[in-house]
């Protein structure tokens, strides 16, 4: 008798997981995978696809399951998934997290907001939504989300042996990092503990999201002649928040005496400066803020800062949003959010 809850045309029960780079996703999906096919005796496979491999670059784990007399020929990515995991909510700036999911799919969502929010920015009609404060756990527990968001996956997914990934995780991390394997499996737990979901009804006839495929902006027919990329100064256009992983900087100007230690260490463009008078009446640069469109929360400058003008800080909703002083770019326009 199958254990999986529903499988598509080609046998396959098929999870995809939404994430940025740094947050563990590719390695939760071999984890997924290697404990459905040696705990469950499931046939299953799992590859990842990223870009650059750093922190904040978008990456998707793909997953399929089928019954082990069922053979495994497909290769592509996952376009029509039964379950989403989305492991960083700053994603749905940039990518369409649920494209293609089934009508009566299901959907996990990193989030510390309440479920109707979610459902809301996600236009969730129908289908399961569950809901995880992954970040807060993994902070608490000083590991990453990706084991959080496992545990999650599990209370969702019944057919599912918790055993089975309690056992995985001992032995994907006990090799090399024995000590940080108790921490992880209370993390998982935790995650299966604290996940909450709810099942809104699928009415007759409703239907999947449409897939769509994203167009290359530049090709072998549209690239300019010997390569050339002519935007200019494209890297201001990007947002670098869903990088953070539950901290940031905050700056207190009471403090602050511009000696540019935080700038010298920042790998983007956080701090925004103006060239003010002193009460000599010298010109110098004065600190005004943070952007935190470029902060990746890497918190070098707080590390620098002679003075705690910079102090850590745990990220809260709002918070960037509430405190962020924009750069701006005389010689760009319209890039800048």
């Amino acid at each position: 008798m199958s254990i999986l809850p529903t499988t598509n045309e080609l046998g396959f029960f098929e999870i995809r997981l939404e994430s940025i780079g740094g947050l563990g996703a590719n390695l939760a999906g071999k984890m997924l995978a290697e404990a459905g096919v040696l705990g469950h005796g499931l046939n299953g496979s799992n590859f990842s696809s990223y870009g650059s491999e750093k922190k904040g670059t978008p990456v998707k784990a793909f997953i399929r399951f089928c019954e082990p007399e069922v053979e495994i020929r497909a290769h592509s990515p996952i376009e029509e998934p039964h379950v989403i995991g989305v492991f960083h909510e700053a994603l749905y700036k940039t990518v369409d997290v649920v494209n293609g999911l089934q009508a009566d799919g299901i959907v996990l969502v990193n989030s510390e907001r309440d479920m109707e929010a979610v459902r809301e920015e996600l236009e969730l009609d129908h289908g399961t939504l569950a809901v995880v404060d992954a970040m807060s756990i993994a902070v608490e527990e000083n590991t990453r989300i990706n084991t959080a968001m496992l545990g999650a996956l599990y209370r969702v997914l019944r057919f599912l042996d918790v055993d089975k990934m309690r056992d995985v995780i001992r032995e994907t991390f006990g090799k090399k990092y024995p000590h940080i394997v108790d921490a992880n499996i209370r993390t998982f737990n935790r995650g299966y503990e604290e996940v909450s979901f709810k099942s809104y009804e699928v009415p007759e006839g409703a239907e999947q999201k449409p897939f769509e495929r994203q167009p290359s902006r530049l090709g072998y027919e549209t690239q300019e002649i010997g390569g050339i990329i002519s935007a200019q100064a494209n890297s201001i256009a990007k947002d670098l928040s869903g990088s953070r992983q539950g901290f940031l900087p905050a700056f207190e100007q009471e403090k602050c005496i511009n000696c540019t230690h935080c700038d010298t260490v920042c790998p983007d463009f956080c701090f925004v400066w103006e060239e003010r008078e002193d009460k000599r009446g010298r010109k110098q640069m004065v600190l005004q803020g943070i952007d935190y469109q470029y902060c990746k929360g890497c918190l070098k400058c707080v590390e620098v800062c002679p003075t705690s003008a910079l102090t850590e800080i745990r990220e809260t909703i709002g918070y960037s949003d509430e405190h962020r002083v924009k750069q701006t770019f005389p010689y760009v326009e319209g890039v800048v959010k």
